[in-house]
């Protein structure tokens, strides 16, 4: 892909790019292929009843991981809490899909190269939420909403 080649090319990045979150968009936007591409092939299966749960995590994930890809190439203006936060989301919806799609691995390649891929995601979402400022911050919130009130 081009998002290093662009990415470093804008006027407010002058070239110092952050190299986990440029891997971090190319995943996104690898693993929403992917994932469409599965619920796609789910679809395909025989007994499509049984994969109803899969086909709409997949495409959650699919929608997830492109807002996160658009978001973080926006260079102009940008806002690392809001970057932070999609990617912590990006990290759940591709952790879900991934546990989704690997209790089907063994029936479906499809599955298996899906939940692959969005582990893949997994991980990039949250190396490149490491390195912005935001972080911090966004793991404390994300902390606070999960503890029972």
């Amino acid at each position: 892909m081009h998002a290093h080649e662009m990415i470093a090319t804008h006027p407010h990045v002058r070239g110092d790019t952050n190299e986990a979150l440029i891997r971090c968009i190319e995943e996104c936007y690898d693993c929403a292929q992917t994932c469409t591409s599965c619920a796609d092939a789910c679809l395909g299966e025989e007994m499509v009843q049984h994969m109803v749960q899969c086909i709409r995590t997949c495409l959650d994930c699919a929608d997830v991981c492109t807002a996160t890809g658009q978001v973080a190439t926006r260079r102009s203006g940008s806002n690392e809490l809001l970057i932070a936060s999609l990617l912590a989301t990006c990290e759940e919806a591709c952790r879900l899909c991934a546990e989704e799609c690997e209790s089907h691995a063994d029936r479906m390649e499809h599955c298996r190269i899906c939940g692959e891929a969005c582990r893949r995601c997994e991980a990039a979402c949250r190396e490149a939420r490491a390195t912005l400022g935001g972080a911090p911050a966004v793991a404390l919130r994300l902390a606070q909403s999960a503890a029972p009130p």
